[in-house]
C-alpha cells in the first residue's frame, strides 16, 4: 500500500512514518516498477505500535532495543512506570506544599519562613534531588543561554563591520593544510552573524525535538548549550579569517580542535553531574 493509505489506516501524519522509516523502525520495500515506498500490513501494525508507546513517552532508542530484542517491553514499560511514578509523587509534593501556601494567606518573599512548610528541611532538599543537580551545573545554563548566544552573535555582526574596510575582494573560506582552498567575496563576512541567527531561530527547535527522541530529561539544556557552542564555532571561524588575512595565523584545525574540546568537555562534565550528584 502507498503511504497516502498509510496515513489513512494509522491516523498519522506522513511526517510521523517518515521519521519512523528514517530511524530504521520500519522498513517498507521499494517496487520494482516505479520505485516507491509500499507498505505491508504488518508495516501498518508497527507504525501503531512505535506512535502508541511514543504517546507513553519511551525515547527512539529504546524502541529500538525493543525491536531488536535487546530487551523487553514489559522491562521498558516496568522502567517508565517507575519514572511516571517519581514524576507524579514530585508533583503531589509540589501542588500540597503549594496548597499550604495559599491557605496561610497572602504571603510575600520577604515573610516567606520555608521551614513552616517544610520542617525537616534536609530531608526535603534530598527529596527533591533532580532540581538541585540543575543549580549544580549552573555553568551550562549560563552558557546555552540567550544571553550568551546574543554577545556572540553581536560579536560576529562587529567583528565583520570593524573588519570590512580592509578586506580583499576575495576572503578565504576553507583551508587545506595552512593554504587557501577555496575563497569568496569578502561580503560573505556578513554571513557569520546571519548563520548565528540561523542555527538560534530554524536549527535550534529541530535539535530540540531530535534530542527529544532519545533524551527523556535536560533536552532542552543541552540543545541550547549545542546551539551557543556551534554558534561559537562561527564566531572562532570568523575570527580566524580576518587574522589570516592579515597574516597573524595559519592554521584553523587547532582553534576549532580547542574550541570542542572545551564546550564538550564542560558539557560531559555537567551530564556527569547530573547523573552522579546525589
Amino acid at each position: 500500500m502507498t503511504i497516502k493509505e498509510v496515513e489513512e489506516r494509522t491516523g498519522l501524519a506522513r511526517s510521523n512514518i517518515r521519521f519512523y522509516e528514517k530511524e530504521k523502525l520500519i522498513q517498507p520495500t521499494r517496487s520494482e516498477s516505479n520505485g516507491y515506498r509500499e507498505y505491508t500490513e504488518k508495516d501498518v501494525e508497527n507504525i501503531k505500535k512505535i506512535a502508541y508507546l511514543r504517546t507513553l513517552g519511551i525515547s527512539i532508542e529504546n524502541i529500538r532495543r525493543i525491536i531488536l530484542r535487546e530487551v523487553s517491553l514489559y522491562e521498558i514499560i516496568g522502567e517508565q512506570m517507575k519514572e511516571l511514578d517519581e514524576q507524579m509523587a514530585d508533583f503531589a509534593r509540589a501542588k500540597s506544599i503549594c496548597q499550604n501556601m495559599l491557605a496561610a494567606g497572602e504571603i510575600s518573599y520577604e515573610n516567606l519562613d520555608v521551614e513552616a512548610f517544610v520542617p525537616e528541611l534536609e530531608e526535603y532538599w534530598q527529596s527533591n534531588p533532580k532540581i538541585l543537580k540543575l543549580d549544580s551545573v549552573s555553568f551550562l545554563y549560563m552558557w546555552g543561554g540567550s544571553l550568551v548566544w546574543g554577545i556572540i552573535a553581536v560579536s560576529c555582526l562587529a567583528i565583520a563591520l570593524l573588519a570590512w574596510p580592509g578586506l580583499p575582494e576575495k576572503i578565504p573560506i576553507q583551508w587545506n593544510g595552512g593554504e587557501v582552498s577555496s575563497a569568496v567575496s569578502r561580503v560573505f563576512i556578513f554571513a557569520y552573524p546571519l548563520l548565528c541567527v540561523f542555527i538560534r531561530l530554524l536549527f535550534r527547535p529541530y535539535l530540540q525535538n531530535k534530542l527529544q527522541m532519545y533524551v527523556w530529561v535536560y533536552n532542552d539544556l543541552i540543545s541550547d548549550y549545542l546551539i551557543n557552542f556551534f554558534c561559537f564555532a562561527v564566531l572562532s571561524v570568523e575570527v580566524f579569517s580576518v587574522l589570516y588575512i592579515y597574516g597573524i595565523v595559519k592554521y584553523v584545525t587547532t582553534l576549532l580542535l580547542i574550541d570542542f574540546v572545551v564546550f564538550i568537555g564542560l558539557l560531559l562534565l555537567g551530564m556527569h553531574k547530573l547523573a552522579n550528584k546525589a
